[in-house]
């Protein structure tokens, strides 16, 4: 039996309930659909959580009522920050225990989506500094006020940034959840939450107006999911004979149709996609090179050093002085 993708929605007073609930029925709806069609595929385990425990005040005036406390969660698979409803700060800043958490999550790769004014948690977090986010349009020059460090792409409903989502609006937060249910149980199960969601097939995952820095469109839809599967999976060992059997490939056709898909040999997709892991890792954490080159998938320090300065021009340790300097300087 596989194990069941742990989901964490994370609830706060004046929480959108809406921004809440959807991402549970959206993948309610996915998981069964998906045992519907194969009684292994795996199950969904979604808590509701709050800091405490306790229940919480939507902006509606209503109760929801977690069912758990933020301390008895795992490691999760995903983690779901609702909206908030008017000024998210001093919600914020009541719920202060929820950014350490979140930054140790991201760390060990969950994903972690947000909605609207639940952006500002991440960003609030730090972890989206340096990185492309949006909120909603309405919180645009109050979120630039507060977070400059921040890429604010006010022209994009969809942003992402390594396992980080963001989605303006409610609706653009069930474009992300059905892109999500694609990457988990596939096109098949992905049409039929969404003939359930909307009222129109668009037969694409990729959301309307979706910035990523590592965009990059292509036809190939059976590459894509490779790609999917290698941004959920590269801290593991990957070789290339492996993963064409995963995919029913034989590596030849692999190496051919990836080079076609996206110019580059699938392993060197792979180790570009560590790399900036670990970059990110050097940013934003204390963690040690040893612990970071076991997170990214690499098991020897010297060849992850030696790879990283060869792509960056710069040494692991020199990066993480410098950029720490200019992240913690006055301005």
């Amino acid at each position: 039996m596989k194990n069941p993708y742990n989901v964490a929605i994370l609830l706060s007073e004046n929480v959108l309930a809406s921004s809440a609930t959807l991402p549970i029925e959206i993948l309610s709806t996915a998981e069964g659909a998906a045992r519907g069609q194969d009684r292994l595929a795996r199950r969904i385990n979604i808590q509701c959580v709050s800091l405490t425990g306790e229940p919480v005040t939507t902006s509606s005036g209503f109760e929801l009522a977690p069912s758990a406390a933020l301390e008895d969660i795992g490691q999760c698979d995903l983690i779901h920050i609702p909206g908030l409803w008017r000024n998210p700060r001093p919600i914020i800043n009541n719920h202060r225990g929820y950014l350490p958490w979140l930054q140790d999550q991201q760390q060990r790769g969950s994903i972690i989506s947000a909605v609207g004014t639940g952006c500002c948690y991440l960003a609030e977090a730090g972890l989206l500094d340096g990185k492309p986010a949006t909120t909603h349009w309405h919180y645009f020059d109050q979120f630039q006020r507060d977070y400059p460090r921040v890429d604010l792409k006010r022209q994009y409903f969809i942003t992402r940034a390594d396992n980080l989502y963001c989605a303006a609006s409610i609706n653009s937060l069930a474009e992300l959840m059905v892109n999500l249910v694609f990457r988990w149980y596939g096109r098949t199960v992905a049409n039929l939450v969404q003939r359930n969601f909307f009222h129109e097939i668009r037969n694409s995952f990729e959301p309307d107006k979706y910035y990523t820095d590592e965009a990059k469109e292509h036809p190939d839809e059976d590459i894509l999911q490779i790609q999917i599967w290698m941004q959920d999976n590269y801290s593991k060992t990957v070789t290339i004979s492996a993963l064409a059997s995963h995919f029913d490939m034989s590596v030849r056709t692999l190496n051919r149709r990836f080079k076609n898909a996206l110019g580059k040999a699938p392993l060197d997709y792979l180790q570009n996609l560590r790399l900036n892991m670990t970059r990110d890792l050097l940013q934003t954490t204390n963690l040690t090179l040893a612990e970071i080159a076991n997170r990214c998938g690499y098991q020897d320090v010297a060849h992850l050093s030696k790879l990283f300065r060869r792509h960056f021009n710069t040494t692991p340790g020199v990066y993480r002085d410098t950029v720490r300097a200019k992240m913690f300087s006055a301005p």
